[in-house]
Order: C-alpha cells, then structure tokens, then sequence
C-alpha cells in the first residue's frame, strides 16, 4: 500500500487527487494540506511514502519545502504536480530532490504512471522534458536560458516576482538578506539587467517567473 500525502492550496485539486487515488486498492491517501509549512509536523507524525505536492504554496513553496523535507526523510519520493511551466521548473525540482515533476494538465493516467515510477526508484518526467534530460537540443529557448540559472536562483527569482521584498526572501528561504542581495546581483548579471524591472520582465519573457 502506497500511502499518500497531497500538498496543494486549492481544495478542488487536492479533492479531486484524493478520489482518483482512491479508487486505486494499491493507494492511499493519508493527509491532505494546504500549504508547504503543514508538511514537516504531518511527516514527523505519519507515515508518507509519496507528496504530491504544488510549486506555489502559501507560507513556504514548495521547491524550499521539498529541500528542507528530503534532508529529514530521504525515503519519501516527492512528485511535483504543478501549473508552473515544465521547461522551467522540472529540472529545478529534481535538483532539490524530487523523484519526478507533473504538468496538472496531464491525464489521470499519467498521475498513475508518474507515482508508480518513482516508487520504482526512478525519475518521472513527460516524454518532452524527458528526451530533453538525457539529449541536449538547440532550441535557443527559456530551457538554455534556465541551465545558467542555480535552483536557488529560482526560487529568488520567482519570490522577487511576485513583489518580495529581501528581507521576506531571506525570512522564506532561512537565508540573511546579504545572500539574498548576491543572488539579486548574479541574477542581473545571467539575464543581462540593471535594475529590478528589468529583471522581472526579462523573467516572465523567457517564462522564468
């Protein structure tokens, strides 16, 4: 029996995951929450075998909780089940330790593929990023920009776009604000801006943000 946790902030999403698994005799869904936060006290109370779990989460998201999350329970598999865009965000989860990331504009069956593959100890990603993972390509797209980013670059950059401040970033990421500023300053440089504006909208026309 493969037991579940489900980690998303919208209620429809985290009830609708619920009774597909379900339906399943091999799966159980054992929690269901709304934010990242909710995560470590559940596990440390629970067994998990797999999270499910959202990018964007209130409180803390879910690339930095999934971090903080595998350095404690390395037995857990993590599949990433988000809107962010694959191309960007895939390759960024599996650097902080998930088994395999999901589009939620795939089929049920795929969310069945997906856990069923990871609990075999391998990596789960869509035929797409997959060819992408083991060939390189010459697509001059957001990918190649991305590879120059680090998955800590990321998550501040996504938290830069969203209107934090440096001291909220420091604050979500458990990091001081001057390495917030070092990661701000190497992210002018890789995306070639001077100034926070441009940064941003450099970030959302290569869908980094």
């Amino acid at each position: 029996m493969v037991k579940i946790l489900i980690v998303d902030s919208h209620p429809i999403v985290r009830k609708g995951l619920e009774l597909i698994l379900d339906s399943f005799p091999d799966f159980k869904v054992v929690g269901l929450l709304n934010s990242g936060i909710e995560i470590f006290e559940f596990v440390r109370r629970n067994d998990v075998d797999v999270i499910i779990s959202e990018v964007d989460l209130p409180e803390l998201n879910g690339i930095t909780a999934l971090r903080a999350i595998k350095k404690e329970n390395k037995h857990i598999n993590v599949l990433m089940f988000s809107n962010q865009p694959e191309e960007i965000y895939a390759i960024s989860t599996l650097k902080a330790g998930a088994s395999g990331y999901l589009h939620k504009s795939a089929s049920p069956d795929k969310i069945i593929e997906a856990i069923n593959t990871i609990q075999d100890d391998k990596v789960y990603l869509s035929e797409k990023m997959d060819k992408h993972y083991k060939f390189e390509d010459t697509r001059k797209s957001s990918t190649r920009l991305f590879k120059r980013l680090s998955t800590r670059e990321v998550e501040v950059l996504k938290l830069l776009s969203i209107g934090k401040k440096n001291k909220e970033i420091a604050k979500e990421l458990e990091i001081n604000e001057k390495t917030v500023s070092t990661y701000k300053a190497r992210l002018f440089k890789k995306l070639n801006v001077t100034n926070l504006v441009d940064l941003i909208h450099q970030a959302k026309h290569h869908d980094l943000a």
